[in-house]
């Protein structure tokens, strides 16, 4: 028998409705002006809020149950407690009376079967309230969140309820996240006016709670180094389809990060399954691959898990390698290697056997320098990737010739764990990774519905339960 009504009377005297009623009807017999508009205003937002948060304390009743036994997923569970708690609703606080039961097995935590059937996020959160919540803490520190919606004036959840759930979220997502990519991506359209498709991934650093931060700093200082740089740090990794139209100007980029893991596995494995729906879609699409040098990188973006397409080492990063090889032979900052970059960089990006001329131009560096190995280098790193640095016929056909897209979802994504004395465990570094891109990529509505569902569960009364309330049996 399921178990689809309520049992809770709505409050036989919604105060704040009324107030809110007799406020309204003053004001509407005024004709001078209140004596401050902004008090005015938050009054009015008071009541407003109270009035909303009453009403939905009284839909809120209606989900709880108040009978001997209610069975869950076909387990018989009995009632054990009757008592009231207060939840977080977008409007404000709503306290509610409702049930607990428990199948009384030793250990066992009861269940409330208004949380279940309303689908309340975490036991606390409405799911428009948790919601807001999450897409707060995407941007914002918990401690900016609160304030925030201090200012605001209707739900006030504290700093370390906005700290809790976004990792409570995010232990749902990875349970979830092969099923919820897979129905998000199912549910897209690759615009019709793209032509190119531009797959990359990159790595950025991130500071980690388990880093191991202090012993390294202590390994460097008994080594006789000064203690300086990431110690403490660990790369985690970013990665992006970006699609651009016939003129080569952007149209979209799907982001995705991943807090460290070995070898970006996670992260290359959600790039293939995104980039093998695209091409099932549009199979004429020309596939782009840009990353910079990393050797990770381009084992994985010339396997046989992505389609073939163009190779393109990210110019900026090719251009940084021909300075310092440059820098190595004439000295940093001396006019003579600023003018030959400036040289030698035009040619790579516009002559048509660029990458071959600056190759004979670092031959030509290393012999007149043979003890330099920061030249022969470079020169190794350019002759590596002669083919991936066909810059003038790749833009001549529209197509990108730089990461920047990839670099970009790094900074943007990882911002928030970098804020002024941030460390990260995995799961609340993950959490943020995952609301964040949702967020860059238009997929966050797509990705909290699918969230908030599973939430919700039924609860069923056995067939000689009848569910009462205050008028009567439904």
């Amino acid at each position: 028998m399921s178990a689809s009504h309520a049992n809770n009377s709505a409050p036989s005297s919604p105060a704040a409705m009324q107030e809110l009623r007799d406020f309204l009807e003053e004001r509407r017999g005024s004709t001078a002006p209140v004596a401050d508009l902004e008090e005015f205003e938050k009054q009015m937002h008071r009541m407003f809020a109270a009035a909303e948060a009453e009403a939905l304390g009284e839909e809120l009743a209606r989900f709880d149950l108040d009978v001997p036994v209610v069975e869950i997923a076909g387990v018989a569970h009995r009632q054990v407690l009757r008592c009231e708690e207060t939840y977080f609703a977008s409007a404000g606080p709503v306290r509610v009376t409702r049930s607990l039961y428990s199948t009384r097995q030793p250990g066992e935590r009861a269940v409330c079967p208004l949380e279940l059937r309303a689908g309340l996020v975490d036991g606390r959160w409405t799911p428009l309230a948790a919601q807001q919540a999450a897409f707060a803490v995407a941007h914002l520190t918990p401690q900016e969140a609160a304030n925030l919606f201090e200012k605001l004036g209707n739900m006030a959840p504290s700093k370390s309820s906005l700290d809790r759930l976004p990792k409570a979220l995010n232990e749902v997502w990875e349970r979830n996240r092969n099923q919820f990519e897979g129905e998000i991506r199912s549910a897209e359209t690759v615009a019709p006016e793209a032509v190119t498709v531009g797959v990359s991934l990159d790595g950025v650093l991130v500071p980690m709670k388990d880093g191991d931060r202090t012993r390294k700093r202590e390994q460097a200082t008994a080594d006789g180094k000064e203690p300086k740089g990431p110690a403490g740090y660990q790369e985690a990794s970013c990665g992006t389809l970006a699609f651009y139209d016939a003129a080569g100007d952007l149209l979209s980029t799907i982001r995705m990060g991943r807090m460290p893991e070995p070898k970006k596995a996670t992260l290359k494995q959600m790039l293939t399954d995104e980039l093998q729906h695209v091409m099932e879609q549009r199979p004429d699409l020309q596939v782009v691959k840009l990353a910079d040098g990393a050797k990770d990188n381009w084992r994985y973006l010339r396997s046989n898990a992505l389609p073939k397409g163009i190779e393109v080492l990210d110019f900026y990063h090719a251009a940084q390698h021909l300075s310092a090889a440059l820098h190595a032979a004439y000295g940093e900052g001396n006019p003579k290697a600023k003018s030959q970059f400036e040289k030698l960089r035009h040619i790579l990006r516009h002559e048509e056997q660029g990458a071959a001329k600056i190759i004979r131009a670092l031959i030509h560096l290393r012999d007149a320098h043979p003890r330099s190995k920061k030249i022969a280098k470079e020169l190794k790193y350019f002759r590596n990737n002669r083919n991936r640095m066909r810059y003038a016929n790749i833009a001549t056909r529209n197509l990108p010739i730089g990461s920047g897209i990839v670099e970009a979802a790094c900074k943007t994504l990882s911002s928030r764990h970098k804020r002024s004395g941030m460390r990260w465990r995995t799961p609340g570094g993950q959490a943020l990774f995952t609301l964040r891109s949702l967020v860059q990529s238009d997929r966050f509505d797509a990705g909290w519905r699918l969230l908030a569902a599973t939430y919700r569960h039924d609860v069923d009364l056995p067939d000689n339960v009848v569910a009462l309330n205050a008028r009567g049996p439904r």
